[in-house]
């Protein structure tokens, strides 16, 4: 029995190795995993949650999700089974989710494909080369989130302009607001390289959040425009509660990886959902129906030269193996 146990450790301990690897908000990682016999609990860390631009801790249990698919790719990657309880305890909302090993199988072809894009996974705020994206990738990554639980709107030609007044709103009540400021400085100084904050020049259909106090470039500002090729991923869930964050942040993952699995780029635009009248601009966008929960930037990446990686928080901080 205990060969069995130290197996199905090694198991699950090489799957939160790799849902350290998730992507989340200025890199905040908000979350905390135990390993215990065949199990693997996931909980979310306040002390890493963006106070000003997530209140509600709802971006922070979206990053916690995208954790969880992570971890469960690289499960079926390796064949192994496993169940998830999710939000097991009303009693302690930070335990978010246990994942539990059931037995083994075998590997999923498309989960060894997406675990390993994992390693390859950056955020890229650089312009997108001026080269399309495929529709036939598209239509796979939105199947990926149908999966997930999620539906997928893909902005359309006409919806650019709602995504721009939205971004252009978000960035005018956040940049205005002192303490957001200072939350800002204060994770890009802690976890982002300089390469990746910095703005690149350019004006974009929609600008991306400044990192270092550069505002995006007006597409009214006479310069390039740039991004022409971009398209516009938004998540949408059918509520808008911690269980509907953790969904979101399964898909927002299997698009993640789904995208890079397909030689594409990614950067996350969650500014046009941390403030209220932007989101609302988009839930209106939507028809009413649902509720936006994340909006993802896709596009051919310029150039051979990858995005800079940021840094990952040390393994004893996030994981622990009873």
């Amino acid at each position: 029995m205990a060969v069995r146990t130290d197996a199905v450790g090694r198991l699950l301990t090489q799957a939160v190795l790799t849902a350290l690897e998730a992507p989340s908000v200025l890199n905040t990682q908000p979350w905390r995993w135990r390993i215990d016999g065949d199990t693997a609990q996931l909980r979310a860390d306040r002390t890493r949650q963006l106070r000003v631009i997530d209140p509600d801790a709802r971006l922070l249990t979206l990053a916690c999700g995208a954790s969880l698919h992570h971890a469960r790719v690289a499960l079926a990657a390796d064949g192994v089974t496993a169940t998830v309880r999710y939000l097991p305890d009303e009693g302690d909302p930070d335990l978010l989710a246990m994942l539990r090993y059931t037995g083994r199988t075998g590997p999923s072809d498309e989960a060894q494909r997406l675990r390993a894009a994992v390693g390859r996974r950056r955020s890229d705020r650089r312009p997108f080369a001026d080269e399309p994206v495929p529709d036939a990738v598209v239509d796979r990554l939105m199947r990926a989130a149908a999966a997930a639980g999620v539906n997928i709107r893909v902005a359309r030609p006409e919806d650019l302009a709602t995504l721009a007044a939205a971004a252009g709103h978000a960035a005018n009540v956040q940049r205005s607001d002192p303490a957001y400021r200072a939350e800002i400085a204060a994770w890009v100084r802690g976890g982002i390289p300089a390469e990746v904050a910095a703005q690149p020049s350019g004006a974009r259909p929609v600008s991306l959040r400044a990192l270092d106090d550069e505002p995006d470039a007006s597409i009214y500002s006479g310069q390039a425009v740039t991004d022409r090729n971009a398209r516009y991923a938004i998540i949408v869930t059918d509520g808008d509660s911690p269980r509907d964050w953790l969904t979101a942040g399964e898909a927002y993952s299997a698009v993640v990886l789904g995208a890079i699995a397909d030689g594409l780029a990614f950067s996350p635009l969650s500014d046009l959902v941390e403030i209220v009248a932007a989101r609302t601009t988009l839930r209106r966008m939507l028809g009413g129906v649902g509720w936006p929960a994340m909006v993802v930037r896709l596009g051919v990446a310029a150039g051979s030269a990858g995005a800079a990686r940021s840094p990952l928080r040390p393994t004893a901080d996030v994981m622990e193996v009873a």
